[in-house]
């Protein structure tokens, strides 16, 4: 298989932090394109311990849902207002502290889509999708309709991963990943083990047009809006798979063709959290931060994980991301490729 015609990948992915200045109106650049998928995370500082916020184009601005919650959906414009060209802005009338507070640092990740959407009839349910064949990530909107049913994604090859949420209700979200198949689930916003139930996914893997959802209400209640973003693999761009940890501090190395900009891990059998890293969060070896995609907790600095040209590597016996025999889900995406007119160096 060649490689992804990607030969910068921020162009696609990439991380922004930033400083809270309690200001309105505030417009943040440098994220490199107009983003249609923003998550944003306090770090440290006043507001550190506060939720995920994750904003998209497609239910649009102000809208916002946390991984780290069961919540529906809420709109608050003083939070994210606006998708701008190389970034996004907050406050339109008024501060919201858990976005921009004073006193406390914040990243942000940032996925690119199509900066627009289209109807999507390819499955039983109709939907509107914000898709990049490209760098393989779309965003998709959808409304239940209780029965085993299929939905359009996009993308033109089958995800790896996708991740739901029922924006009208309080509900769990739920994660197909490849390495577990369609007959298990996992959810993001909490530490459960993977579990099996083919009222998820209908026990159907995804095909190149399209999921399959089963008659779970956590994927399809009648007449209840879901959002789901759908990720596929492009070599030496992104890698959707799973890794054994071995309980050393000489840990376990994963493979993913890149310089990885952005990775997260959940191990699949014990009850853990996911974690997150990425390479601005200190930006060197072995200082890699990490945040907890399921909880508020400020970030944490214990030194876990090395970026490497070609993967990361475990650098903890801990069993949050290396417990020994367990298996391990991740998703990754690159900084650089390992090959190409922009070869990843070593850190």
């Amino acid at each position: 298989m060649a490689y992804t015609t990607i030969k910068k990948p921020s162009d696609y992915f990439n991380t922004l932090l930033y400083s809270g200045n309690n200001t309105a109106q505030r417009q943040l650049t440098g994220v490199g394109f107009q983003p249609d998928l923003v998550w944003i995370k306090g770090r440290s500082g006043t507001y550190g311990a506060y939720s995920h916020f994750v904003f998209d184009g497609v239910r649009g601005v102000g809208k916002q849902i946390h991984t780290n919650l069961t919540n529906a959906e809420s709109t608050n414009l003083n939070n994210l207002y606006s998708f701008d060209s190389d970034g996004f802005s907050l406050g339109q009338s008024g501060v919201d502290a858990v976005t921009n507070g004073s006193s406390t640092e914040f990243v942000s990740w940032n996925w690119l889509g199509a900066n627009g959407t289209a109807s999507n009839t390819q499955g039983d349910i109709a939907s509107t999708v914000s898709a990049n064949t490209t760098s393989g990530f779309s965003i998709v909107s959808y409304t239940g309709t209780g029965a085993n049913a299929t939905v359009g994604h996009g993308l033109g090859v089958a995800p790896k991963m996708v991740i739901i949420k029922d924006r009208d209700a309080s509900t769990d979200w739920v994660v197909y990943h490849n390495s577990l198949g369609a007959t298990k689930f996992i959810e993001i916003n909490t530490t459960v083990a993977a579990q099996t139930n083919n009222t998820a996914w209908n026990d159907t893997e995804p095909t190149s047009s399209v999921f399959s959802i089963g008659t779970g209400g956590i994927v399809n209640t009648s007449s209840n809006d879901y959002i789901a973003y759908c990720f596929a693999e492009k070599k030496g761009f992104s890698k959707f798979g799973s890794y054994t940890g071995n309980g050393n501090a000489d840990g376990t190395f994963v493979y993913t063709g890149f310089k990885p900009a952005f990775v997260m891990v959940k191990p699949t059998v014990t009850a853990d959290n996911w974690v997150m890293f990425d390479n601005k969060r200190l930006g060197y070896n072995p200082d890699n931060n990490f945040s907890y995609a399921n909880k508020e907790f400020v970030e944490n600095d214990s030194d876990i994980i090395d970026f490497t040209s070609n993967g990361f590597k475990q650098r903890s016996s801990g069993g949050t991301s290396n417990r020994s025999g367990e298996p391990f889900i991740y998703m990754a995406f690159a900084e650089e490729p390992l090959v190409g007119d922009n070869p990843a160096t070593a850190r």
